[in-house]
């Protein structure tokens, strides 16, 4: 089963940026969805934005226009660019894989927190 290992996250003034990585243990070719969420204090998971292994993205409303979810096959990593953060953007962000036959696959987080 692959590994996912999230980094990347901080405290960042609101209107900053921070670029999240997702380094999994083996190839990331045939892994069919990457996806990232999030999950603040008290409320529920959300989808962030996600990546098909055919390079098609998918954003939450909340993020549209200002988060760039991409992959790099050849280093077997996934990002996500934040640009323009806000407040409400703080969370722990997860990594999220999904291959196989309902295979599902989590990293462990990494915190992301805004100041105003």
């Amino acid at each position: 089963q692959v590994q996912l290992v999230e980094s990347g996250g901080g405290l960042v003034q609101a209107g900053g940026s921070l670029r999240l990585s997702c380094a999994a243990s083996r190839s990331t070719r045939r892994i069919n969805f990457i996806g990232w969420y999030r999950q603040a204090p008290g409320k529920q998971r959300e989808l962030v934005a996600a990546i098909s292994s055919g390079g098609t993205t998918n954003y939450g409303d909340s993020v549209k226009g200002r988060f760039t979810i991409s992959r790099d096959n050849a280093e077997n990593t996934i990002y996500l660019q934040m640009n323009s953060l806000k407040p409400e953007d703080t969370a722990v962000y997860y990594c999220n894989a999904r291959y196989g036959v309902g295979i599902n696959t989590w990293g462990q987080g990494t915190q992301v927190t805004v100041s105003s």
